[in-house]
């Protein structure tokens, strides 16, 4: 391979990408020095296995991701502002969308996600650690390392340009040439891995280790919807990573199993790809239900209306997730019978989802609301989530979803599901929970700007898309001319588009903003809230609970409150055992990265000694012997006294 093969080259704005990560890394690499922080990078994060710590990583790396992926979605609504553009030529901007769609689910959705379910779960269930800490690190050095190996692709070898679905044949080596779609398999299959440890950990986490008195029907609804999403995680992403695997080999060693010829069959792909799909839409819009849930309860000072009921919603939603997947796919052939099933099976998922909004509703009416940053969130998702949901009933009627395929009103339903369902949840989960995970306050006034910044410009960006897929605007469509009359409404977009993306920025101001002028919460209770994570110093000590709770109702934290009943019971602490950090995650993550990296260029001896190197670091953690440590009495009472000025 040549240099200029090896190196994507030719566009003036990849040039300034590769000079901004040569100069950032020289940057971060000048300041760990000059501050002497490399010993505290290692043994303070590189190396945790503090669920906290490792959920915070999660958070960051989907920040990073959110503004990867937000640039993108920026380069291409410049590109379509106005008629037959040449901002973009068509191959940049297919590599665009495609990279936006995968960064947008998998990197910045997914890890948010799971870095905020990190952080909270088991401080909510009463725990001092996840099941497995060690498997953990893992988990999230495999996702680290499947994202760093998809973002250089744009750098190194070329973006995949398939789409985020990555349809055959059109991801095929006959129409896909370029290496861009083997990062696409690799990275996701890495980063795919790690998830599924993920989902096996959490579910370990939540049904064994519940403090004393956690019934399952007492548990917060965050936490209900973190195993019930786990659950999904379980049963999906197998699928996605044997339909990867099968792509890998298609690509990179040859075989036919998704080709057009030799047996191959391309709708295999397509099949496998959505019973995956449209789980994994459930995945991340799941735990953002309980984060509403939790929330709305919260400022509205009331219970839950109607928790059994939510609860049993989530299951219902999640086993019809399994059933769905066909409706991606109502023009390709599969006859009235299979369209109508799955027509009925997706509308069904409506009904689940409207007790949920009824029963947010109904816990709003009669309540003493607080229109504090993380409800606003909540607030905006309920009507615009509806709305999307109604856009959706109206794509699952199959006969009527042949008008609107593949157009720019299916865009605009996603978005309208996802970014309430998904990014209002995460961004309400995070203001909420910012003050519990680093001690301080989001400052208020700038919060609200950067939500009505957000919500104003998302509204303004998408709702034009819906009379744009009616005219007829297909989507991943790189220009289009005068005469078909598309050009006003996608300038409308494209403003809010940017409006948006200054919500953003606001957003991320007040992070530096609250940094320096917030004051430190100091009784480890803001908002008065309802669940045991409410009940422990911010920021939460390493071993979570001096003393493990004990529980007698729902809202555990709001009843000992309400009824003066402790949560602790009396007496002297006593030593905790905790795991010990490692670095064997971290550099198995190293490992794995360089094993895709080779295996993407087909450079296989180097790809199977990087193999090797897993197979030994897997033998080395057989035979450790590694016990923890314990933390004695006298230290958690010499920290309980710091932290909060009492004995407990």
């Amino acid at each position: 391979m040549k240099w200029d093969e090896f190196f994507v080259t030719g566009e003036p704005m990849i040039y300034g990408a590769m000079v901004s990560i040569v100069l950032v890394s020289i940057a971060i690499l000048v300041g760990l020095t000059y501050f002497k922080k490399w010993g505290y990078l290692w043994r303070e994060w590189l190396t945790t296995v503090d669920h906290k710590r490792i959920g915070v990583m999660y958070i960051l790396s989907a920040l990073i991701m959110l503004f990867r992926g937000g640039v993108d979605a920026l380069l291409m609504r410049t590109q379509l502002a106005v008629p037959e553009s040449g901002f973009l030529d068509s191959q940049h901007y297919n590599e665009i969308f495609t990279t936006h769609g995968v960064i947008m689910i998998l990197f910045m959705a997914m890890p948010f996600v799971i870095g905020l379910m990190n952080v909270v779960v088991p401080l909510q269930i009463g725990a001092r650690d996840v099941a497995f800490p060690r498997l953990n690190a893992v988990s999230f050095w495999l996702f680290f390392a499947g994202a760093m190996l998809f973002n250089i692709s744009f750098v190194i070898g070329g973006s995949p340009d398939a789409g985020w679905s990555a349809y055959f044949p059109l991801a095929s080596l006959e129409f896909s040439p370029t290496v861009g779609n083997n990062f696409y398999s690799l990275a996701l299959q890495i980063s795919g891995i790690g998830t599924l440890m993920t989902g096996v950990n959490f579910i370990v986490t939540i049904l064994k280790m519940r403090a004393p008195g956690m019934k399952l029907m007492r548990m917060p609804m965050f936490t209900w919807s973190v195993l019930i999403t786990n659950v999904i995680i379980l049963f999906a992403f197998p699928v996605l990573t044997v339909a990867l695997a099968l792509m890998m080999f298609d690509r990179v060693f040859g075989s036919q199993f998704f080709t057009m010829a030799n047996g191959g069959m391309d709708m295999l792909w397509a099949n496998l790809f959505w019973v995956w799909g449209h789980p994994e839409v459930y995945i991340v819009i799941l735990p953002a239900f309980g984060i509403f849930s939790d929330i709305i309860s919260t400022f509205s000072k009331k219970n839950l209306y109607g928790y059994k009921s939510m609860v049993f919603s989530m299951v219902i939603i999640s086993l019809l997730s399994f059933l769905v997947w066909a409706h991606h796919f109502y023009t390709m052939g599969a006859g009235a019978m299979v369209n109508g099933f799955f027509s009925i099976t997706t509308m069904l998922i409506a009904v689940p989802t409207g007790v949920k909004i009824f029963n947010w509703l109904f816990t709003l009416r009669k309540g003493k609301i607080t229109f504090t940053s993380p409800m606003l969130y909540a607030m905006a998702f309920i009507p615009i989530f509806t709305f999307g949901g109604v856009t959706g009933v109206m794509l699952a009627m199959a006969s009527a979803d042949y008008q609107y395929h593949n157009t720019m009103f299916l865009v605009a339903h996603f978005h309208y599901v996802l970014i309430p369902g998904t990014v209002f949840g995460v961004l309400a989960g995070l203001h909420y929970w910012f003050p519990k995970i680093f001690g301080f306050r989001l400052n208020e006034r700038r919060a609200k700007t950067a939500f009505w910044l957000i919500v104003v410009g998302f509204n303004v960006a998408f709702m034009p898309l819906f009379f744009l897929g009616l005219q007829g605007m297909t989507r991943r469509m790189y220009t289009y001319s005068a005469d078909t009359g598309f050009g006003p409404l996608n300038m409308i977009a494209t403003i809010g588009a940017f409006v948006l993306a200054i919500g953003f920025v606001v957003l991320c101001y007040n992070f530096y903003y609250s940094f320096r002028h917030s004051p430190r919460d100091e009784h480890g209770d803001p908002w008065d809230a309802r669940t045991l994570e409410w009940s422990i110093p911010s920021p939460v000590p390493v071993y979570n609970f001096a003393k493990v709770p004990h529980v007698e109702s729902q809202d555990a934290f709001w009843h000992a409150k309400k009824h003066n009943v402790p949560l602790f019971k009396e007496g002297p602490y006593e030593e905790i055992h905790m795991p010990s950090n490692s670095g064997q995650p971290f550099i198995l993550g190293v490992i794995m990265f360089f094993a895709g990296f080779f295996l993407v260029f087909s450079w296989f001896i180097p790809a199977l000694i990087a193999g090797i190197g897993v197979v030994i670091m897997l033998a080395v953690r057989s035979f450790e012997r590694d016990h923890g440590y314990h933390i004695s009495a006298k230290e958690i009472a010499a920290t309980e006294q710091k932290l909060r000025g009492d004995s407990v």
